[in-house]
């Protein structure tokens, strides 16, 4: 039989264009988002789509509920949906940090709470969480993003060890720079937050340096080297722990581990121009 993959975050970037790969390679695709416009491209490739907001716990009971009363099983989750929430700690309103804790952090677990006993009744499966480099790095004013992905990668190892010995395997995905939409994600709410004030002028040369960056190809990778990463999990036997691709993402932890904070930071603020 097919594996069921499903994926949420697929209306646009990293989770679209690998939901589309992977259903003209005969997954049995079942791709998640706010939006059915935007994933029409993932059902003219032969996957399925459904409408659910992660934030909506009966949103996420109903989609399991329509994939297991389908098809009986899920083999693999792609915990995929997230945005990156930038501004100043002081500016953010909490409001506005619980939800980025709630779609990058909670949705994800309420989902995977639901995926396991199916898989673990089927006798195994496959969990991807997507974190970031930003799980294991840090950036000025990205204090509330960058907690959450800390947090993703926390509750993977965790989760990791108490799967074991159901063989549920659980994988955790680090991008590195990718060209999607996350920098003008990045940028709007925090200029729209941090623009003005006291942190007014740090956010705006963020704010123009990721703007350089998105613009030079030399700066980032496409979503190939996320679709061609998920690919290798999906068919591996025993895919490893963790997968960090794509722009920066190996150079930018390293450094993290072994330069120390001071200098580490110099480095990261030394980009900021």
């Amino acid at each position: 039989m097919k594996k069921v993959i499903l994926i949420t975050g697929a209306s646009s970037g990293m989770g679209k264009d690998t939901a589309i790969e992977l259903a003209k390679k005969g997954y049995q695709v079942y791709a998640v988002a706010r939006r059915l416009e935007e994933m029409e491209e993932i059902r003219q490739a032969g996957g399925f789509i459904i409408q659910a907001d992660v934030m909506q716990s009966k949103d996420l009971e109903n989609l399991v509920a329509t994939v297991i009363g389908t098809t009986g099983k899920i083999d693999i989750l792609w915990n995929n949906a997230g945005y990156g929430l930038y501004g100043a700690v002081e500016d953010i309103p909490l409001e506005e940090a619980k939800r980025q804790f709630e779609v990058n952090l909670f949705g994800l677990a309420r989902l995977t709470q639901l995926v396991i006993p199916h898989m673990r009744k089927a006798g195994g499966g496959l969990i991807i969480n997507t974190s970031s480099m930003g799980g294991k790095i840090y950036t000025p004013l990205g204090a509330w993003y960058h907690a959450t992905k800390h947090a993703v990668e926390g509750f993977s190892d965790c989760l990791r060890l108490e799967l074991q010995n159901q063989n549920i395997q659980v994988v955790v995905l680090e991008p590195g720079i990718i060209k999607t939409a996350f920098g003008a994600v990045l940028s709007d709410p925090m200029l729209r937050y941090s623009g003005k004030g006291y942190y007014g002028k740090l956010a705006n040369q963020i704010a123009e340096t990721t703007k350089a960056t998105y613009e030079k190809p030399a700066q980032y990778s496409t979503t190939k080297v996320i679709t061609e990463a998920v690919l290798k999990i999906v068919q591996s036997k025993k895919p490893k722990t963790r997968y960090r691709v794509g722009k920066f993402a190996k150079m930018l932890v390293w450094m993290r581990l072994y330069l120390g904070d001071n200098l580490f930071d110099r480095v990261i603020m030394s980009q900021i121009k």
